[in-house]
């Protein structure tokens, strides 16, 4: 029998059109066959508590981390005015929601909130100090507090992939950082300097995930999470490898969507993701379709990004205390001034 080309050309075609439609039934049918448990951590914040509405509303059992459990009699509600212990009240008597009592500095409860979970959505985040500009002062704020972030944001990553080995069961960490790689950015000195050195330590958190084989993750890399987005017509964007883009606002519904898909897509496996809006034709409407084109990370990843974090903390710590003293200093005048035209 002779073959010719265009029946080879027509073959190949055929095939590659097989392959490409068994990749994306795969990749759309990845999120609806969830079986759950899915753990949360970072339960009352605003990219926690909208993750765990959407898994309840999917009826996919959840298991959520919580310092304090709450009274029956605490009223429940979502607003963002009210207390956290109203906040995971009402979380609480959702369908399918479980709260474990725990911390993500204590082992044995992170070992107990994902025993038998499938995935755990880590969107924990170390609280800025109060009041902001205490953070401009290290030795006020030293690391061996359990709300530094150096043990929120780094430490206890190392703690989740225990309690992942332990379960046998949970199989995908997604994590929640943000761009950790331009420490000598004005974005980056400001939330280091006054933030204990979040991002930098965020990124540490990012490398205890690469460097193990054991428990697949997915590290997200959102824009400027708020409630909406308002910027006329934008449309979702994603970059595997920690790819670049342009930072813009993307709404906390948007992100905790993504990381549900993305516990247990098989593209985004050991994969590193920038999700950001883009002006409208220039991404898509859904996670889905982009999640289709994502791979897991291939680029070497620098380790040195804690100490340039330092360095250009102490550069931009100093100019920015600078700043303040500054201000002070005319502000002193002014009210001297003030007075001394009193007293005339």
């Amino acid at each position: 029998m002779r073959v010719t080309s265009s029946f080879l050309v027509d073959t190949t075609v055929l095939v590659l059109l097989i392959v490409v439609n068994f990749r994306s039934t795969e990749c759309l049918s990845a999120t609806s066959s969830i079986q759950g448990p899915v753990a949360v951590i970072g339960t009352t914040g605003r990219l926690g508590r909208e993750a765990i509405v959407q898994l309840s509303s999917q009826s996919i059992p959840v298991r959520c981390l919580r310092r304090t459990l709450v009274a029956d009699d605490v009223p429940a509600t979502l607003n963002d005015a009210t207390s956290t212990s109203e906040i995971a009240s009402y979380l609480s008597k959702l369908p399918g929601v479980t709260m474990i009592r725990g911390d993500v500095n204590d082992q044995d409860s992170l070992d107990s909130l994902l025993d038998g979970c499938t995935a755990v959505l880590a969107l924990q985040g170390a609280p800025a100090p109060k009041p902001i500009f205490r953070g401009l002062f290290p030795f006020l704020n030293p690391t061996a507090s359990p709300t530094h972030p150096f043990n929120i944001n780094y430490l206890s990553m190392q703690r989740i992939l225990n309690a992942a080995k332990k379960s046998g069961s949970c199989k995908r960490v997604v994590r929640i950082t943000g761009k950790g790689e331009t420490p000598y950015s004005i974005f980056s000195i400001l939330i280091n300097a006054l933030g204990n050195l979040a991002k930098a330590w965020n990124y540490e958190g990012e490398l205890v995930l690469r460097k193990q084989n054991e428990i697949d993750y997915t590290i997200i890399r959102p824009g400027v999470m708020s409630s909406e987005v308002k910027e006329g017509k934008k449309v979702l964007a994603l970059k595997d490898n920690g790819g670049d883009l342009k930072v813009s606002p993307i709404s906390y519904s948007d992100i905790a969507s993504l990381c549900i898909k993305c516990s247990n897509n098989p593209n985004a496996a050991r994969s590193t993701l920038t999700a950001m809006t883009v002006p409208e034709g220039e991404g898509s409407d859904t996670w889905d379709e982009l999640l289709l084109g994502v791979n897991e990370d291939t680029r070497v990843f620098p380790e040195n990004m804690l100490a340039e974090h330092k360095k250009a903390t102490r550069i931009g710590g100093v100019a920015i205390t600078a700043v303040l003293f500054g201000l002070m200093s005319g502000i002193v005048k002014i009210i001297i001034g003030i007075i001394a035209l009193i007293g005339r």
